[in-house]
């Protein structure tokens, strides 16, 4: 086993870690429910940042029904929003966290500190 080649390995996932942690960082998902009454945006890192529910989603007539109805579409975009979190956080970081544990020298668990 080459060392220095593991090393540089290491190195390189470690930065390729780093950008794909920037990238979520940076990132703003939008999640949406009832016809896109009620919308959730999300950072990468799944942190509630907004939510904008349509005037419309709001039933003057009967409050009671009309707060639950809001508050099941919020619920609804808010899962929505995070599902979309998830694959996008699957996606950026799911190949550099499975290359941690199947390195070259059968380095089970990955890199320490990493």
């Amino acid at each position: 086993m080459d060392m220095q080649a593991l090393l540089q390995q290491a190195q390189q996932m470690q930065q390729q870690l780093v950008e794909a942690q920037k990238t979520l960082d940076e990132a703003e998902i939008e999640g949406s429910s009832g016809g896109g009454l009620v919308k959730v945006k999300l950072s990468g890192r799944g942190q509630v940042e907004d939510i904008t529910i349509d005037p419309k989603a709001v039933d003057s007539s009967d409050s009671d029904e009309s707060a639950q109805t809001v508050a099941d579409l919020v619920l609804a975009a808010i899962r929505d929003a995070e599902a979309q979190v998830e694959r996008m956080q699957q996606e950026k970081m799911g190949p550099l966290t499975e290359g941690l544990g199947g390195m070259p020298g059968g380095m089970p668990g990955g890199l320490p500190g990493m």
